[in-house]
């Protein structure tokens, strides 16, 4: 009786023991195992994080060098100034990036490095269009260039950041202002004659950074401080905000190379004067509201040699349809001189097409 006993405390006191063993060896391994996996997710977490809160001073210091205040002379008097960006520096010249519409009205041109020192520069080539225009000094003078980014690689909700000088060009020099890209291939159209009429269709990127006037011509670089596109005034608007605007710098180096060559922009014509269908007070019998009204034209053109005649409607050129002037522009500006497109165009009620072999306009 008393060995049962003694048999009972001896199995009690190793079902204890066994449970105690088995509870610290689940504690032991909670401990081990479930802090490093918590460690690991927060880890991962934070290394997916691109932007911090310690801002962007070494992006900008890298770019902060090869901007340039632009002052636009008429006549011997400052008539305009602009910002501008030192993207090469080969061959005894440095080479500037700016917008067309900085210089276009002056006939001299300066530019103002950040040490203050102001030197004339040389207009290579400017396009209104593309609005981009190339400029060059001395390599002397170059303090730093511009490492330049590539468009591909961004994404939207990335930082990027404007340098230029708003507003004034003495007061307010290479102030920085950041910001998201906020949309890539925006399509936005712009007024040539600053008469709140579109001529034009540009490709461009969209940013909330503030982009003010004399800010145009100036870099919007990414967070690694490489330039990816050229901030334009002329693409804003009074009536929005947080709303900025910069040609791709894929694009604006197409043309650079272009006026380094000393090679001239060509671009096709068709002949003929033209205005938005949605504009015009004459009744029309073709079943569309949008499109672009052939008013004349012009003797052996290649609208002419095409069969086009006046009163017809075009509302389709290639494969991309055709709602304004603006966008007739973009699409046809595309193609080169020699190309032959087809184009859609309404005559009357009837739907019709013709191939139009495109020509330079004469000199």
């Amino acid at each position: 009786m008393q060995e049962n006993k003694i048999n009972k405390v001896v199995k009690y006191v190793v079902v204890l023991m066994g449970v105690f063993f088995l509870g610290s060896l689940s504690m032991f391994a909670l401990v081990k195992y479930s802090p490093m996996n918590i460690t690991e997710n927060i880890t991962k977490t934070i290394k997916d994080v691109t932007v911090t809160e310690t801002g962007i001073a070494d992006a900008v210091e890298k770019v902060y060098d090869s901007v340039v205040t632009i002052e636009t002379y008429k006549k011997d008097k400052l008539y305009a100034t602009g910002t501008g960006f030192v993207y090469k520096n080969e061959n005894g010249n440095g080479y500037i990036l700016t917008n067309n519409h900085v210089i276009e009205s002056g006939d001299a041109v300066r530019v103002v490095f950040t040490n203050n020192s102001s030197v004339e520069a040389k207009i290579v080539g400017s396009d209104k269009y593309a609005d981009i225009a190339v400029l060059t000094v001395d390599s002397k003078n170059i303090l730093s260039v511009a490492q330049l980014g590539n468009n591909s690689a961004t994404r939207i909700g990335d930082t990027v950041f404007a340098v230029g000088a708003p507003i004034d060009s003495s007061a307010y020099s290479w102030t920085v202002t950041r910001g998201i890209l906020s949309g890539k291939d925006r399509m936005v159209e712009v007024s040539l004659k600053n008469n709140n009429v579109s001529d034009w269709v540009m490709s461009v990127i969209q940013t909330d950074a503030a982009i003010n006037s004399g800010n145009s011509g100036g870099p919007l670089s990414n967070s690694n401080g490489e330039v990816i596109g050229i901030t334009s005034m002329k693409l804003a608007s009074s009536q929005i905000e947080g709303m900025g605007f910069a040609i791709p710098i894929e694009d604006a180096l197409w043309y650079a190379e272009k006026f380094e060559k000393g090679e001239s922009i060509s671009r096709p014509y068709l002949g003929v004067s033209m205005y938005n269908l949605s504009d015009i007070l004459i009744r029309v019998d073709a079943p569309v509201t949008s499109g672009v009204y052939i008013d004349t034209v012009e003797s052996d053109s290649p609208a002419d040699k095409a069969g086009l005649k006046s009163r017809d409607i075009i509302v389709k050129l290639g494969d991309a349809d055709i709602t304004s002037l603006a966008f007739l522009k973009y699409q046809l500006y595309k193609h080169s001189v020699g190309d032959k497109v087809e184009i859609s165009y309404y005559r009357g009620s009837e739907l019709k097409t013709t191939t139009i072999h495109l020509s330079k306009a004469a000199s």
